[in-house]
């Protein structure tokens, strides 16, 4: 019989609809049953496209014996945690603390007042391989509960207070923000790397892309060849192992090895936008056009098969079909020569290393041991045929592969995923010079805003199925305020900017810890939690904080608004010590210390719409690598209809003759202006010179 979750709409829980568990999703019903019988808490936290999280369902949640235990002793809430990341926050917090150790599907046991006694990760269903059963898991809380409730009770209260204390973020007021800072967090960053396969530390293997994208500017602005060899051998490495998808495009999750070779099979949506992100950042710090090909090609897999029809950008595709792990990805050197003819199929095979022995479980993952150059060199082959055959016979595969049962996928659009690709998309548009790119960051953005937002304007964080739900958190809210910022200097229509503004203006007001620098994760008036904790490590995705203070310099440089620099100012120097203890988990809050840090430019361009030299100039300036920038177009300083909140930075700049125009100015204070397409050029070649930044 069903149970509860059947009227959900999250893929997750509805996976779990027909459980024997009696199973309530989070909410006043739950918890006030929990309060009135003064029963414990079973909460389960776990995602749509995680591979243990359907192991844990399918030998416990779908046992019988376990259900009735479960049921009998506890009020069993399942949450979807990309739908709840508040919950998902503080009760691995808790986890962690208790553990050593986290990841899902999260169990954790709570009092009806919310306060966490016992938690774990996964369990199996009886005692096994030196693991204890989750049946004995549950007699063992029972009894912990019904007969030594004051140790559960101290220990509830104690885990507690220690979440409640991580939401300080504060400066000692000895360490700001500076240069040496970024130079010897890049050395620690070197200390991990690994030099043979690129990436950091061993397996299992992520990609960590907001560390690349850090590491890059360090080689921007310092000069030094080091961070630039790191990043180019990680995404190498990457873009030719088998956590790269060779036929449709885009990463899976992580390699559970050190050589990228074996994927966990997941894709997420965040780390296809973050990925996509970094190789057309090195597309343009270098001219690879490899990068450019991947970065391409990633973000092709999003609007083929993870774009929905209204716009927005759903969320994983999982690691399982047909209740396997990889099946829908792997190949066997018969399957590719019936598909592709002997000859073909021989040089496929030894290109992307599929053999009879296989790589995975006596299958193939399709991967590139070797360039195509190395291929073509050492067997004798034209390196131009070569290609074009493979690119027909990677068609001819992917035609069959999309045949076969897919994984599952969460349908769900959220809306900081979503910022994340919107802004991959805005700047995919001009570096690669492909319009559809922009066409769908605008329609997601629009998506957002007239389907994810209250009557009030504030936002909402998930919809799914016709329904949007859930008071949006702080990353919401800042990541799309970003994007919304890049979706401006990618097409120049100043609406985005209306909005952004709109955003960052409402995140200062329910967001901001009134008393000590930065932001909580949550509203004032959300749901109360046992924590209002604060954001400020990068996990999967970029944290609260980092990326709040990321926008807010962004929009306090194109607006003038000094007010948002002096926010961000108190979060970066509150976060030094971040990034001094965790380099690792601060990409984006070194990136936005970067900005912060400067030189910092604001560049403004004048010049008639349709005009060649002035869209030449513009396009010219999208290729290049200059991250410490804002960029503002008009054709004339004055637009009638423009938005207010960029007037400034176009007070007292003059188109002049020959077209265009282009100002050069740090803290509004501007260069005299260069004329004509090739003076604009050369202001370009100057900015993106490597070394030119702050030692």
């Amino acid at each position: 019989m069903p149970n509860r979750l059947t009227n959900e709409t999250s893929p997750y829980l509805l996976q779990h609809a027909n459980n024997p568990v009696d199973w309530y999703a989070w909410g006043d019903e739950a918890l006030q049953r929990s309060a009135a019988e003064d029963k414990p808490i079973f909460l389960s936290i776990g995602y749509s496209a995680c591979h243990w999280c359907h192991v844990m369902e399918h030998e416990s949640f779908e046992d019988a014996e376990i259900a009735e235990s479960l049921n009998s002793q506890f009020i069993c809430i399942k949450v979807d945690r990309e739908e709840r990341p508040d919950l998902d926050n503080i009760y691995m917090v808790a986890v962690q603390m208790l553990t050593g150790r986290g990841g899902w599907p999260m169990s954790v046991f709570l009092t009806p007042e919310l306060k966490p006694f016992f938690g774990g990760t996964y369990w199996p269903p009886r005692a096994r391989m030196g693991m204890p059963g989750f049946d004995q898991v549950i007699v063992a809380v029972a009894d912990a509960w019904q007969n030594r409730r004051d140790q559960a009770d101290d220990q509830a209260s104690q885990l507690s207070e220690r979440i409640q204390s991580l939401s300080h973020l504060a400066s000692d007021g000895i360490t700001f923000a500076n240069p040496t800072l970024l130079r010897e967090a890049a050395g620690r960053l070197e200390q991990s790397f690994d030099f043979s396969h690129g990436g950091f530390g061993g397996a299992p293997k992520f990609p960590s892309p907001l560390v690349l994208q850090f590491l890059l500017r360090v080689w921007h602005r310092f000069g030094r060849d080091g961070p630039l060899e790191m990043i180019r051998l990680t995404l190498d490495k990457m873009a030719a192992g088998g956590i790269y998808d060779h036929l449709a495009g885009g990463f899976a999750r992580y390699s559970v090895d050190e050589r990228w070779l074996v994927p966990h099979f997941e894709k997420m949506l965040y780390d296809n936008a973050q990925l996509s992100s970094v190789y057309l950042d090195a597309f343009t710090a270098t001219g690879d056009a490899n990068y450019a090909r991947v970065a391409r090609e990633t973000l092709d897999y999003i609007l083929n098969y993870m774009t929905d029809s209204r716009g927005g950008f759903h969320s994983t595709e999982d690691a399982d079909s047909e209740g396997e792990e990889g099946k829908f990805y792997v190949w066997t050197p018969a399957e590719v020569h019936e598909l592709l003819g002997a000859e073909t199929a021989e040089r496929f095979c030894y290109v992307y290393d599929v053999s009879e022995d296989g790589n995975f479980e006596g299958k193939n993952i399709l991967n590139l041991p070797k360039t195509l150059e190395q291929c073509a060199q050492i067997k004798g082959w034209d390196l131009e045929s070569l290609q074009v055959e493979l690119a027909a016979a990677r068609t001819r595969l992917l035609e069959v592969r999309d045949r076969r049962v897919r994984p599952g996928k969460d349908d769900k659009i959220l809306v900081s995923w979503n910022a994340l690709m919107i802004d991959s998309m805005a700047r995919a548009a001009g570096i690669l010079d492909e319009s559809k790119y922009l066409d769908a960051a605008r329609a997601a953005a629009d998506f957002i805003l007239e389907e994810m937002r209250c009557e009030n304007g504030e936002l909402l964080h998930v919809w799914r199925a016709g329904t949007a739900k859930v008071d949006a958190f702080l990353d919401d809210y800042a990541a799309l305020a970003n994007a919304l910022l890049t979706l401006y200097e990618s097409s120049f229509e100043e609406c985005w900017i209306d909005a952004a503004m709109q955003l960052a203006e409402t995140m200062i007001k329910r967001f901001a810890d009134t008393d000590n620098p930065g932001f909580f994760y949550t509203a004032e008036d959300q749901q109360s939690l046992i924590a209002r904790t604060k954001d400020v490590h990068d996990s999967a995705v970029p944290s609260g904080n980092a990326l709040a203070a990321t926008v807010l310099v962004r929009l306090g440089k194109l607006c003038g608004r000094t007010d948002f620099l002096d926010r961000a100012r108190e979060v970066l120097d509150a976060a030094v010590g971040v990034i001094e203890n965790t380099p690792s988990a601060a990409g984006q809050m070194m990136i936005a210390m970067d900005m912060l840090i400067g030189p910092f430019l604001e560049l403004v361009v004048l010049g008639p719409q349709e005009d060649t030299a002035t869209t030449s100039t513009l396009a010219d300036f999208r290729r290049r690598y200059i991250p410490n920038r804002v960029i503002a177009y008009r054709p004339m300083a004055a637009v009638p209809d423009g938005s207010r909140h960029v007037d400034p930075i176009f007070t007292g700049r003059t188109e002049q003759q020959p077209a265009p125009t282009v100002y050069v100015c740090e803290r509004f204070a501007c260069q005299a202006p260069c004329n004509g397409l090739d003076a604009a050029k050369g202001a370009w070649d100057a900015l993106s010179a490597s070394g030119g930044g702050t030692n």
